[in-house]
């Protein structure tokens, strides 16, 4: 069994543990969950935090996304994120995979992402 597949199913293991030791102790103090859930004061505050998020989604995270965040957002994760670092990285692990991995592959891929006078204006701009 891969290790990080080990940690994965101990960690399920114990939260299940501790979901059954929460809900003994709740029965211990004869605490009845159904009646918590159910009671007209549980109902409203969910109903109330319902109401808040919705309005707070329509009201001012939805127009800040629209309006600010949604641009610059997709145009980093489209031309900087996929195309040079996911690309780059599939190109590493395809390369490693076939055998053939050198690390001149990776920079001469990253070279063909930049315009031809990248490295003279990077030169010609220094003080």
């Amino acid at each position: 069994m891969i290790p990080w597949q080990q940690q994965t199913q101990k960690g399920f293991v114990k939260f299940i543990l501790l979901l059954i030791l929460f809900i003994l102790i709740l029965s211990y103090f004869n605490i009845d969950l159904r009646a918590i859930v159910e009671s007209p004061q549980t109902q409203q505050n969910i109903s109330y935090v319902k109401e808040l998020t919705i309005n707070t989604w329509n009201a001012w995270l939805k127009p800040l996304w629209d309006n600010y965040l949604s641009k610059p957002i997709l145009y980093f994760w489209q031309n900087i994120f996929i195309e040079v670092l996911w690309k780059s990285f599939l190109q590493g692990i395809n390369a490693l995979r076939d055998g053939n991995f050198n690390s001149a592959s990776i920079w001469n891929y990253l070279d063909t992402r930049r315009p031809s006078n990248y490295w003279h204006n990077i030169a010609t701009s220094a003080p």
